[in-house]
This record gives C-alpha cells, sequence and structure tokens, in this order.
C-alpha cells in the first residue's frame, strides 16, 4: 500500500478539525450575542461566556481527535 492516501485522508481530517473548531466558536458568539440582546447588561457577559466554552470545546475535541489520528498512525506503523 502507497503512503499517500493516509497522508492526504490525515491532511482533510486536520482541515475538517480546524473547520470544525471555527463553526464552534461562531456558534458559541452567535448564542452569546442572541441572549445579550435578550437580557441586556452593562457588558456582554453571555457573548464572552458562551465564547470562551466554545473555545474550550473546541480545543478539547481538537486534541481528542489529534490524539485519535496519531493513535491510528501508531497502530499502522506497528503492523
Amino acid at each position: 500500500m502507497s503512503k499517500e492516501p493516509r497522508k492526504s485522508t490525515r491532511f482533510l481530517a486536520l482541515t475538517g478539525i480546524g473547520i470544525q473548531m471555527g463553526a464552534t466558536i461562531f456558534l458559541g458568539a452567535w448564542a452569546g450575542r442572541e441572549l445579550d440582546e435578550a437580557y441586556p447588561s452593562n457588558k456582554k457577559w453571555w457573548t464572552m461566556g458562551l465564547t470562551i466554552f466554545a473555545v474550550i470545546v473546541s480545543l478539547y475535541s481538537v486534541l481528542k481527535q489529534v490524539n485519535r489520528i496519531n493513535k491510528q498512525e501508531d497502530d499502522e506503523k506497528n503492523r
């Protein structure tokens, strides 16, 4: 088996991770803004809180996916 399909699959998976991270953070910021408009206060607490929460969730998801990709690569090398 050639190594090209594995490299392109890994590249696509990593590209998808970036898109997923961006979408998650965008949705968190959007939901926070909507809540801040519905429940106004002196500061944009919902926007700040949900954006930070979305960043944490995104980083956790990225770490899990990268660890899974690395484990698959290690398993393939050990065959």
